[in-house]
């Protein structure tokens, strides 16, 4: 008994050990809890989804999704071998033309007007505090911070490993102008010693102007946010860009909800749209949207475009590492939608409509 007391003591001891890495950030506290604490969409000590939003659905618990995720025998949740990719010269990129490159997942890079963007940028490898966990899929992370140029806005949808990477972020730091997040963000961000004066921290349905003809308004999205063991301490966001000539979407992790034809409505239409699509499961319907869940939120925000993220380079669902793109090619072809499906690093121009080829198709023997 006492020794097994003492292995818990030790373990828990490790644990917040461990946790007291800065990759871990900081919980807001003095002036900017106070602010955070103003905000209507913060209730009984943490941020709130405008509607009801469980983590996991009913009958669902931690330890059985944690279960299956463990014990999955798929072996198609990651491809056999590398991705076909594209590496694209951004530090040379035309300084006229109005392009977007994706780097899996959630994190893309885009040149708009003379200025450029970057969104959610995880470059190091791994989407997780231990390093040799969560492995981006080869041929997915051909990209590292010395292929970035100089920034002028980085946006953080919010503080999650797969979309705020300590290691990215850090290298990142001489690169980057000005930073966009939501409220509580910003101090992981001065934790980490970025200058608060780079740091634009927002609530929801804020309007703010970066530089002449660039605005930004801030709206909801559906999800929660944490790096630890503490949830909802920092807001999670969604973006309207509109830049003198374009108008863009840049949405964060989020389920389906009415928030989508609310922003369509205020702000539509869009130029472009970019959702998060993958990573979904029965378990989680409220937090992450299906395939058809996004082409709608697509068409709720009157999309001319839409580009689906947030696939193609970690595990962190059960699903076939391919079925994302290949749902949502299938179902958008019975709307009029136009869907951007690059390859990894492959240049896309934001207004002309083109022709992807279906690259996530390989190796055939797995879909056959």
């Amino acid at each position: 008994m006492i020794t097994t007391v003492v292995l818990i003591i030790v373990f828990i001891g490790m644990v917040y050990l461990f946790m007291q890495q800065p990759q871990f950030g900081k919980l807001p506290s003095g002036e900017r809890l106070e602010m955070i604490k103003k905000s209507p969409n913060y209730k009984d000590g943490t941020f709130q989804n405008l509607n009801h939003t469980p983590s996991l659905t009913e009958g669902a618990s931690f330890f059985s999704v944690m279960k299956e995720f463990m014990f999955n025998k798929n072996e198609a949740k990651k491809p056999d071998r590398e991705l076909p990719s594209v590496k694209t010269d951004l530090i040379n990129l035309n300084p006229i033309e109005d392009s977007i490159v994706w780097f899996g997942h959630s994190s893309y890079f885009m040149q708009i007007d003379g200025k450029k963007i970057l969104v959610d940028p995880v470059l190091s490898g791994s989407a997780s505090p231990i390093s040799f966990t969560t492995k981006a899929f080869k041929g997915a992370d051909m990209y590292s911070v010395d292929d970035i140029p100089e920034i002028d806005y980085l946006f953080i949808s919010h503080d999650h490993w797969d979309h705020l990477d300590y290691k990215t972020i850090m290298q990142l730091k001489p690169k980057i102008k000005k930073i966009i997040c939501g409220l509580g963000t910003g101090a992981h961000l001065e934790h980490w010693g970025f200058d608060a004066a780079k740091i634009i921290e927002k609530d929801w349905n804020e309007t703010f102007t970066l530089d002449e003809s660039f605005h930004v308004h801030t709206v909801p999205a559906r999800h929660f946010s944490g790096r630890g063991f503490t949830r909802n301490k920092a807001l999670w966001m969604s973006y309207v860009l509109q830049t003198p000539t374009t108008k863009i979407f840049i949405g964060g992790d989020s389920g389906y909800d009415n928030h989508f034809a609310e922003t369509g409505n205020k702000f539509g239409p869009f130029d472009l749209v970019i959702l998060e699509n993958g990573q979904y499961d029965k378990s989680w319907k409220f937090i992450h949207m299906q395939p058809k869940e996004v082409l709608q939120a697509a068409m709720d925000l009157n999309a001319k475009t839409l580009l689906p993220v947030h696939s193609s380079k970690f595990v962190l669902a059960n699903h076939n590492w391919y079925e994302p793109l290949a749902k949502i090619t299938e179902l958008a072809e019975e709307i009029n939608i136009s869907l951007m499906t690059p390859k990894i690093g492959e240049k896309s121009y934001i207004k002309e409509e083109a022709k992807f080829e279906k690259w996530w198709e390989f190796p055939k023997e797995i879909l056959n």
